[in-house]
């Protein structure tokens, strides 16, 4: 048995961190399903970007074009008809599942992470306009994004909260979901919005890597993970949980991001085997997922309690690691490169569609 069919087997779910257009034709996403146990799919600006960029979309856009469609516009167009594709692939993984899993996303414009209003008016309208149940839109648990999160999932809109560094984003980003599950709740609305808590991963240890010990290289990631995963079990079992449950709401899930080592001495699956746990779910680009399909472990799995987070974190704070104010700096350094990547991709669009004019 492959190693993606033994962790889903103990009950994580494998997302693919990419989509393109070429993907979707070549039956590529779809032999991931069949072959990879892939149930869900996640998108960012840079996969755009570079799918772009091959130039297999300018025959799309050159016909958008033609309809008067650029910048912003033109760029939902091309995204949205690939994740509807890609939505009616996970579509049997989702009705299986009563909507736990099968989900694809779709981000909002990175340009409005500090803008609550326009946020909230963006995620609906992109919802809406999908057209597809199992969409999720991206928004990011910035201190603006937050309240963003409780009113779009309080209108029934399923979110993927991105941009989550630490144990205390996580629980912010669960407390903004709970909250607009309860308001639903409060309405005599049905409560079961899907929503998944993305956490990154591996910036944490790139950040650090030439200011901590040997002893400590590349483990620092994996211990904010357990620290993560020990608030995330403590925040099942809460008797808040319990009452939404109990009124039919659901568990915003957990998901593991930026995945993908970028250490070249680590192991290629290290974020993978090390952040195996149930209910949660490790989305990764084809590269990471390849690699564990071809040669990944599965170890035990992350223990509920947390076991060893706190050593290993003081160790870094005995380091010199000031682990909040790095948390901090990661989600701002992080929105700050959402942007670039936009901006790096409306240039792209623009450019495609001059020259296909």
């Amino acid at each position: 048995m492959r190693a993606t069919e033994i962790l889903r087997e103990h009950g994580q779910s494998l997302w693919l961190d990419n989509i393109t257009r070429q993907m979707l034709d070549s039956g590529q996403i779809q032999r991931y399903i069949d072959e990879y146990s892939v149930t869900g799919l996640t998108s960012n600006p840079s996969i755009f970007d570079k799918a772009i960029e091959s130039g297999y979309y300018d025959d799309a856009i050159r016909e958008k074009s033609a309809r008067g469609l650029a910048g912003e516009e033109l760029f939902f167009d091309l995204a949205i008809e690939d994740l509807r594709r890609a939505a009616d692939l996970f579509l049997p993984v989702h009705e299986r599942t009563d909507g736990v899993d099968g989900w694809v996303s779709l981000e909002v414009s990175p340009l409005l992470a500090y803008e609550t209003t326009r946020t909230i008016e963006a995620a609906k309208a992109l919802y809406t306009r999908a057209a597809r149940k199992n969409l999720l839109v991206k928004i990011p648990g910035t201190p603006e994004g937050l309240p963003a999160i409780t009113e779009c999932v309080a209108s029934g809109v399923p979110i993927n909260v991105t941009l989550l560094f630490s144990a205390d984003h996580y629980r912010a980003a669960a407390d903004a979901y709970l909250t607009g599950v309860q308001r639903r709740i409060e309405r005599g609305l049905d409560p079961a919005v899907g929503s998944v808590a993305s956490v990154f991963m591996s910036r944490w240890d790139a950040a650090v890597a030439d200011h901590v010990p040997e002893r400590l290289r590349d483990r620092l990631g994996l211990a904010v993970g357990l620290a993560t995963y020990r608030a995330y079990r403590e925040l099942a079992d809460s008797d808040r949980v319990q009452r939404v449950e109990n009124a039919g709401g659901r568990m915003q899930r957990l998901l593991w991001a930026s995945t993908k080592t970028k250490d070249p001495e680590a192991s290629d699956t290290l974020y993978v085997r090390g952040l195996a746990a149930p209910f949660t779910i490790n989305t990764m680009p084809d590269v990471t997922l390849e690699a564990f399909y071809d040669h990944g472990e599965v170890g035990e799995p992350m223990p509920a309690d947390g076991d060893g987070a706190d050593a290993l974190l003081a160790a870094f704070t005995e380091a010199g690691v000031d682990l909040p104010a790095l948390a901090a700096k990661l989600q701002r350094d992080g929105a700050a490169a959402f942007v670039r990547s936009w901006n790096d991709l409306m240039t792209r669009i623009s450019a495609q569609r001059m020259s296909l004019v």
